[in-house]
């Protein structure tokens, strides 16, 4: 599981430093208002997903589940009737996207975009239907906990577009032609992957002819839910660049996107452990193993909440100072304000986000997560609504701040029932250690800070890297010292044996 979990990091990570390299590429490419306006068309064309109908994650838990007990007819069965709907979803995200490109013309693009913006916006409604049907390989990939052959088809792409990238905007720097990218970038991805299925997993097959209703009342009984859920994090992380542009106008959203963005990256790293536990939590439940799911709970809650602890205190404490660095030190201010509310909300959203939520997912308890993350979602977006124009750039961060974080405490707590544990054992194993372990980490970023005034690349990367050393330290020698469910010693016996040999 671990080495599944760790190929979903090494793509993340590798996401993240493309992310950096380019956004600063980007944004002198196209103007602040051009990318303001790119994040824009991004943000509306992203809801079309929501057209899935959460059929993604549905098909890779029934699919995962056929595989464990070795049922191939119902398998494909599931595959087929997948396949048909995302057909049939497809072209109902074109329909609608073409009433949102209607709703795209009232915004206030400045002229010299406008056309090209909706050239791009276009561009980006194919896109998001065409991908609908690349969902399923990826579907059938997972539900075989096959994430490392999946992952390196991703990172493959994730270069492709880098280097299309850097070659296409400095021949002609639009917005089209990073909707161009993406799509030549989607091509890429399905027919790699098809090409992987096709040669390493001979039981299973793609057939529309299997498509049979009654599966398909099936995946849509437990894919609403999940729909619910998409709703919730779409409110939740990218209507925001809606209020703004509305409200406070586009020229303010990339100040927010920057910093908001830093806060998607390590969720996106934690949603890394999210990926693998899903179908593990149905493999499990479906063999009965349920101490097993008890400890796996545990086990990730505070590998997760540990993660979100040391990335969270630096972009506290640093991270303004770096967007400083990375964009521009006009936005550090303005990003500050951001990333504090967002990252003090994640302590709680994370560890939820990342294990709680797929573990009662993969037991098919989808109910109340979905509904609560929902909730949260349109929570997000009233109360950032009524905070944007008196608190600007901070008010819409706590608009979202504090809905993710009630979402968290609801759903840990609904797992802990779930699994039959208590909220005192949950607490118990997963919060003292790593909260006081945080204490040293904390005291030499602020001295980072205060004493040494950190601010270039260099001070910053020795920030981080010392970070780094004392996490390490901390938690190896403090926060999984004698742990029940961890062994952190014995790889570091046997590595130290292999050096000595």
């Amino acid at each position: 599981m671990l080495r599944n979990v760790g190929s979903n990091w090494v793509l993340t990570v590798l996401t993240v430093l493309v992310s950096y390299l380019l956004t600063p590429f980007v944004v002198h490419s196209l103007g602040r208002e051009g990318y303001g306006t790119w994040t824009l068309v991004n943000a509306m064309t992203g809801y079309l997903g929501l057209v899935t109908l959460g059929v993604p994650m549905a098909c890779m838990r029934f699919v995962a589940q056929h595989v464990s007990l070795k049922e191939w007819t119902k398998a494909n069965q599931t595959i087929g009737t997948c396949a048909g709907l995302y057909l049939m979803l497809g072209g109902a995200a074109l329909v609608i996207g073409g009433g949102l490109w209607v709703a795209f013309l009232f915004y206030d693009i400045p002229a010299s975009y406008r056309a090209d913006a909706y050239l791009a916006f276009g561009m980006m409604v194919l896109y998001v239907g065409l991908s609908f049907f690349s969902l399923l390989p990826e579907g059938i990939m997972f539900a075989h906990h096959d994430f490392v052959p999946r992952n390196l088809v991703r990172i493959s792409g994730v270069l492709l577009r880098l280097g299309l990238t850097f070659a296409l905007l400095r021949y002609r720097p639009s917005l089209s032609s990073l909707a161009a990218i993406q799509l030549i970038g989607l091509a890429f991805d399905f027919f790699t992957s098809l090409t992987i299925i096709r040669l390493r997993y001979t039981n299973l097959r793609i057939d529309l002819r299997l498509f049979d209703w009654a599966t398909l009342r099936r995946v849509l009984s437990f894919s609403l839910f999940v729909l619910l859920m998409a709703a919730g994090a779409r409110l939740s992380f990218e209507t925001d660049a809606l209020v703004i542009g509305s409200m406070l106008g586009v020229a303010f959203i990339p100040a927010y996107s920057f910093a908001n963005s830093l806060v998607v990256y390590l969720v996106e790293f934690i949603v890394g452990i999210a990926a693998v536990v899903s179908p593990m939590a149905t493999a499990l439940s479906s063999q009965s193993r349920d101490e097993e799911l008890q400890r796996m709970y545990l086990k990730w809650s505070k590998a997760a909440l540990s993660i979100t602890i040391a990335a969270g205190l630096f972009l506290i404490v640093l991270g303004p100072r770096f967007i400083g660095w990375w964009i521009g030190p006009e936005y550090e201010e303005p990003s500050g304000s951001v990333l504090l509310p967002l990252m003090l909300s994640c302590f709680v959203f994370l560890p939820a986000r990342g294990v709680a939520v797929p573990i009662l997912m993969g037991l098919g308890k989808a109910r109340i997560p979905t509904i609560t993350f929902l909730v949260a979602g349109v929570a997000n977006l009233v109360m950032s609504a009524l905070l944007a124009r008196p608190y600007g750039l901070f008010g819409v961060a706590i608009g979202t701040a504090i809905p993710n974080a009630i979402f968290g405490l609801i759903v840990i707590a609904e797992t802990c029932r779930e699994l039959n544990l208590s909220m005192f054992s949950y607490g118990r194993y997963v919060l003292p250690r790593a909260t006081v372990g945080a204490l040293p980490m904390l005291a030499l970023l602020v001295w980072f800070k205060a004493a040494l005034g950190v601010s270039t690349f260099a001070g910053l990367a020795t920030a981080g890297a010392a970070m780094v050393i004392v996490f390490g330290f901390i938690w190896v020698l403090f926060v999984y010292r004698d742990d029940p469910y961890v062994d952190v010693w014995s790889p570091i016996v046997r590595f130290r044996g292999w050096s000595r040999a």
